[in-house]
């Protein structure tokens, strides 16, 4: 069963505060494209102009740290065909701590936090007072060999820690991130296979992707 994780990409929608929506229009029309074809062909060519962090997106070491692996350099291994853990979290839970992943073999997995914030998505509360992941949590996910660390929050950092620890650690340590990440619910805890791969963009750190897993 394909069950698909990723919210849709609207024109004017905020995924981050203080960052712009996306713009979605057309770059050829169809109908100024009738003039370009045979009579009754038409085509439409679209244009966006987005930011990388807008929707479901991935975050390659190069987001963080400009000698780290860019979009282009990430290995499909490391976004492509995971085993997931998913990590159930209590609702109303805001920092997730290290004992959340305890106990489970993680290597080379995409370790899934599902928090149920996503049900928050596009509207205001969304983009304060996030569930994320403390330091110690990531130190240890990073230590135990995750090949991926998802959430279904604004950010897997506090929004409010400028320091931003989870993604220092992770990307330091190059495991990608997936954020807004939805409908984490539907997947068992252990098993199901995890997608979520952005184009090859050269000396660029964050892209949309269409995060989808097999269950």
């Amino acid at each position: 069963m394909l069950l698909d994780l990723s919210h849709t990409i609207e024109a004017g929608m905020t995924t981050y505060p203080g960052l712009p929506g996306p713009l979605v229009c057309d770059f050829l029309s169809r109908e100024a494209s009738r003039a370009r074809y045979a009579p009754g062909v038409e085509f439409l060519i679209g244009r966006m102009d987005l930011v990388g962090n807008t929707g479901t997106y991935v975050d390659s070491p190069f987001h963080r740290y400009a000698d780290g692996a860019d979009l282009d350099a990430l290995p499909l291994s490391s976004l492509a065909d995971l085993e997931t853990v998913v990590v159930d979290v209590a609702p109303g839970t805001r920092a997730v701590e290290r004992r959340a992943f305890e106990g489970f073999d993680l290597r080379g997995r995409a370790v899934l936090v599902h928090t149920g914030f996503a049900r928050h998505w596009r509207t205001e509360r969304y983009l304060r007072d996030n569930p994320f992941l403390t330091g110690d949590a990531c130190a240890h996910l990073a230590d135990a060999g995750a090949a991926l660390v998802g959430i279904d929050s604004v950010n897997v950092d506090d929004l409010g820690d400028l320091a931003r620890p989870a993604h220092s650690i992770l990307l330091g340590a190059g495991v990608p991130i997936c954020e807004h990440l939805t409908g984490l619910q539907q997947l068992p805890a252990r098993g199901a296979r995890f997608f979520a791969v952005p184009p090859r963009v050269r000396a660029f750190g964050t892209f949309p992707v269409r995060a989808f897993a097999i269950a």
